[in-house]
């Protein structure tokens, strides 16, 4: 009941500030506001406002508000998981039923770009790494780039 008056009070005021408004020449503004006044007036005429002052102070209404945000949580989290796993199960399961056997075209097994024109060898000059020195294959190049 308490609602309802506030409520009552709040459109009142709206509406009378709509009319100053409307007074000054800003009809635009004075629209706007008279809507904005009539929004608790209409919420009250519905409904709405005694149904939520019922949902607020039920015990029944907020466990049935943290079931929803559980099942939301539960919900959220298995569709993370899901992404990041890469699909449901059924999809998991024919991705690898198709296997990588349809990855390759059957005719790909020649190299594409055909055989090498000169085989590929050091040149006479250059010392072979021993010991795990890898720095004389680059000493190499950059001495033959007379750096």
């Amino acid at each position: 009941m308490i609602a309802e008056t506030v409520c009552s009070a709040v459109s009142a005021a709206g509406l009378g500030i709509a009319a100053v408004t409307a007074y000054r020449k800003r009809f635009l503004s004075a629209a706007r506001i008279a809507a904005y006044s009539l929004v608790p007036v209409g919420l009250v005429m519905t409904g709405v406002v005694g149904w939520a002052a019922d949902t607020a102070f039920s015990p029944v209404a907020w466990a049935g508000f943290v079931v929803l945000g559980g099942a939301w949580l539960l919900f959220t989290g298995t569709r993370a998981v899901e992404r990041r796993r890469g699909g449901t199960r059924a999809e998991r399961r024919a991705a690898r039923g198709s296997g990588q056997a349809d990855a390759v075209a059957p005719a790909a097994s020649a190299p594409s770009l055909g055989p090498a024109k000169r085989p590929v060898t050091r040149p006479a000059g250059t010392p072979r790494a021993q010991g795990g020195d890898d720095f004389t294959d680059i000493e190499a190049i950059l001495k033959k780039h007379g750096i």
